[in-house]
């Protein structure tokens, strides 16, 4: 429980979009979950005046607002959520450290990794702000119990990786063009939207990639537009070998224009003892194997689990997207009243941008990158 003589935290929201949602519903449930003071959730701000209003009313915020400069120097706010178009992603989480605030920003951390190196160096620079990315995957109780099995030495020592993230959201070539399909405001494409998903997983299970070689493919070209066909500019797939710095291998693939893929953050390991297969689309379970046994065992996430038990105390009750990031809330919380960080933070966020941009840029020649985390 927190201290209830101290000054409860405040909050700024940027962004009204999908995961300013998501960032609203976390911050107005993480005191329930979790027996914590609630936030103050004092701004959100949307460069649309009316949109702000509105989703101030519905997010539970005091005030609204439209200039976020203004929002990110209020020496009111202890927290930023920074939940808009990529391209904003830099001059706004940097502006908000230099102001003294936390900051929660949403994946990827930035344009292009040149900017990722800024912000890294930045937050680096002040090490009393607390910062976070919004890789909510990683909260997921199965993931963190195959972390667990790994930890333990349940599968022996892995010496394989493969994942997949696919989604079809690009799939139908009518689909208009947008900001998301330019390097100006999108950055990359499935590396940056999908693919660093599966970046972020991946390291936290094998740890650090020595080396890497991969191909991307734009599989349309050109989309409709009002003014005409426009050009797609970053890439709808992309695939790559891997070999951590452990030694071990891996195989990866990510694409936008996967026909009937929802949400297939899909990955197993291979190891000298055993195997561990998971699958986003069925969140709550894995599936692992050991040796001597004639195939696979279904593990349930259930009550056990610190993150499960925070929201229901009875097995088969499913966990989902919105309850991993009311566990992102809590942990930035934790590291904001002086715990540890579960991360990834500005600094470790930075090995996954040097990862996907490696990728992006590979050609099909292979690419070192020093297994440094």
């Amino acid at each position: 429980m927190t201290d209830p003589s101290k000054r409860a935290l405040c909050v700024a929201l940027i962004g009204t979009g999908f995961m300013g949602k998501c960032h609203a519903m976390a911050w107005n449930n993480v005191a329930t979950v979790y027996g914590l003071r609630r936030p103050r959730l004092k701004v959100l701000c949307d460069i649309d005046h009316y949109a702000a209003l509105a989703h101030a009313a519905s997010f539970g915020f005091e005030r609204a607002a439209t200039d976020w400069e203004a929002v990110v120097a209020d020496p009111e706010v202890d927290i930023v959520s920074i939940t808009t178009p990529n391209g904003l992603h830099r001059p706004m989480a940097e502006a908000a450290l230099r102001a003294g605030k936390h900051v929660w920003l949403e994946k990827p951390m930035a344009l292009t990794l040149e900017d990722a190196d800024a912000m890294a160096r930045l937050a680096r620079s002040l090490p009393q702000q607390v910062t976070l990315l919004g890789y909510n995957y990683l909260r997921s109780p199965a993931f963190r119990a195959a972390q667990a099995m790994i930890s333990r030495g349940d599968i022996g020592e892995p010496h394989a990786f493969r994942g997949v993230y696919d989604e079809d959201y690009s799939a139908d070539p009518a689909l208009p063009w947008s900001w998301r399909m330019t390097r100006a405001a999108g950055g990359l494409g499935a590396l940056g939207d999908l693919g660093c998903h599966l970046v972020s997983q991946m390291l936290a299970l094998m740890g650090p990639v020595s080396e890497l070689t991969a191909m991307t493919r734009i599989s349309v070209p050109e989309r409709p537009s009002p003014d005409g066909p426009r050009n797609v500019e970053n890439e709808d797939s992309a695939m790559a070998l891997i070999r951590f710095a452990s030694g071990a291998q891996g195989s990866f693939a990510t694409s936008r224009v996967a026909r009937g893929r929802k949400c297939r953050l899909q990955w197993e390991i291979h190891g000298t003892d055993g195997t561990i297969l998971f699958d986003q689309e069925n969140m709550n379970e894995l599936w692992v194997h050991r040796a001597g046994e004639a195939g696979f065992t279904r593990h349930l996430s259930g009550p056990e689990q610190p993150e499960f038990a925070a929201f229901c105390p009875a097995a088969g009750h499913n966990f989902g997207f919105n309850e991993m990031k009311v566990v992102e809330a809590h942990d930035l919380l934790v590291a904001i009243e002086g715990g540890a960080n579960a991360g990834p933070d500005f600094i470790e966020g930075l090995a996954i941008e040097r990862i996907i941009h490696a990728m992006a840029t590979s050609n099909g020649s292979p690419v070192a990158l020093g297994g440094e985390a």
